[in-house]
């Protein structure tokens, strides 16, 4: 097969779309550079030139999967600056697409193949900028009444669990058809957070909460 030729910067790109395509179908233990390199169509010694292991390889999939999941989230804080209920969900839903749209790259970027994570300074780094959004957008809830006061680290970990127990659940099959056949996993989802929230939050009320000046943000001055 003749090995094809990747402009600069695209090299990387191939090669980390072709060892997430090989960890959803063999998992950590059938990834290798030299698959990943064939899969890629590119000789065996061409991802040396970016990476030095196999593990140095899933951190660059963590550490983009990491970027996806930033950059989506930093859109939504962005987009809905005085609304945090639109926040709240809008960002929930992000996570989930992401979940959706690409399951295999999802599943590395939230499991534990990655070893000696600390070694991976981008990695870390994007890991704590994610945390750090989600704890913003439950400061933002807890200053507009919509989720009770405490430690925002605390109760950010409660919204991830929900959210990544939610699209977990889903991915492995295990929502019942007549329940899905019922509600779309974004209604799904809504009433999942609506446990936490000290407002009734369901399918039905997100657009009026979310409408509503009483739970919004004072402008920034």
């Amino acid at each position: 097969m003749p090995v094809k030729k990747y402009h600069h910067g695209d090299l990387k790109n191939a090669l980390i779309k072709a060892g997430i395509e090989i960890l959803a179908k063999e998992g950590v233990q059938g990834l290798s550079l030299r698959k990943v390199a064939q899969k890629a169509g590119v000789s065996h010694t061409a991802p040396y030139s970016h990476f030095t292991d196999k593990q140095s390889l899933i951190a660059a999939i963590s550490t983009e999967g990491l970027r996806i999941i930033c950059e989506h989230t930093e859109d939504v804080i962005r987009r809905y600056k005085r609304k945090p209920v639109r926040q709240l969900i809008e960002a929930g839903w992000a996570y989930i697409q992401f979940a959706l749209s690409d399951s295999a790259h999802f599943k590395v970027t939230l499991s534990s193949v990655l070893e000696r994570e600390k070694d991976y300074s981008e990695y870390v780094e994007l890991s704590h900028k994610c945390f750090s959004q989600l704890v913003c957008i439950v400061e933002n809830c807890q200053a507009a009444g919509l989720l009770r006061p405490g430690p925002s680290d605390v109760e950010a970990i409660n919204v991830w669990s929900i959210v990544h127990g939610f699209v977990s659940l889903y991915l492995e099959g295990q929502f019942y058809h007549t329940i899905l056949e019922r509600f779309t996993v974004r209604d799904l989802m809504i009433s999942s957070l609506g446990h936490i929230t000290l407002v009734e939050l369901t399918p039905l009320t997100y657009t009026k909460i979310a409408a509503s000046p009483r739970y919004a943000l004072p402008p920034v001055r």
